[in-house]
């Protein structure tokens, strides 16, 4: 796919965040709010988890989330700030190997599954294995998934198919989408019959239905590492990170069906 006017529009929304982040970090680091650059699949429960803190501690966290390749691009061109909370491992990973991140504070604290949603109502039945012909399911329509070069749902979904023999059938008939939340939308306004989503993703949405849930052996395991940025000076993210880690901030992860990996106190 090209160069989409959303994706410029995501470009230019992001230099907004950026703008609007540097000024509240005019302050002392001492002040300022807590910014944490998160993966879009994470938005409701660190939203309901970031208010929390906020209640308990009186302290602001900003949250700003996109597909965790571009967060992890925005970090590495300066964006302030101060944690970075990416889908998959191969974001952090490159983060870490761009001296982005403190990499004795990262810790992947949980895990997803992937799943096959329509829109709520859909009649569509599909099976997840070998032999699938989705293209026929999909009729003259098109697979929502987030870009397979680069977003995480994106990524685990491109190689689902291909282990499930599935992938050359519709690699010419995807919408591919800046992250999974956008594919979401998609499928939840019907504008795409199928989407491939993360199963929180999907328990977010009330419009769309899961269809089937993918083989684990089908992808890689799906873990969510997070860390603090190389360049933050606020201690209160340390602090914030520790709340994630903590029994308090479990339930909001568990609720909408991410399963916590790792505890403070339980190693790394």
């Amino acid at each position: 796919m090209g160069f989409s006017v959303r994706a410029l529009a995501q470009v230019f929304l992001g230099a907004l965040v950026w703008a609007s982040l540097a000024l509240s970090g005019g302050a002392s680091a001492q002040t300022r709010d807590v910014v944490v650059f998160a993966a879009a699949s994470l938005k409701n429960a660190l939203d309901e988890a970031g208010a929390a803190w906020m209640r308990d501690t009186g302290k602001r966290v900003v949250m700003s989330y996109a597909a965790s390749n571009a967060l992890a691009k925005q970090i590495e061109a300066g964006a302030p700030a101060d944690l970075f909370f990416s889908a998959d491992l191969d974001w952090m990973d490159y983060a870490a190997t761009k001296g982005l991140i403190k990499t004795e504070s990262r810790v992947s604290l949980l895990g997803n599954s992937l799943v096959l949603i329509a829109p709520k109502g859909s009649a569509v039945q599909a099976e997840l294995k070998p032999g699938l012909d989705l293209a026929a399911v999909l009729g003259s329509n098109r697979l929502a998934m987030g870009h397979v070069n680069a977003v995480p749902a994106g990524k685990y979904g491109k190689a689902a198919l291909e282990h499930l023999g599935i992938w050359t059938g519709v690699k010419d008939r995807t919408a591919q989408t800046e992250n999974v939340r956008t594919a979401l939308l998609l499928v939840s306004r019907g504008e795409a019959p199928l989407g491939i989503v993360y199963k929180t993703d999907a328990a977010s949405d009330p419009n769309v239905t899961i269809v089937a849930t993918f083989p684990e052996g089908s992808h890689s395991p799906i873990f969510y590492p997070v860390a603090l940025t190389k360049d933050s000076s606020n201690p209160d993210a340390a602090a914030f990170l520790s709340f994630l880690r903590s029994d308090k901030a479990e339930p909001f992860f568990e609720k909408q069906g991410f399963t916590v990996l790792n505890k403070a106190g339980s190693g790394s």
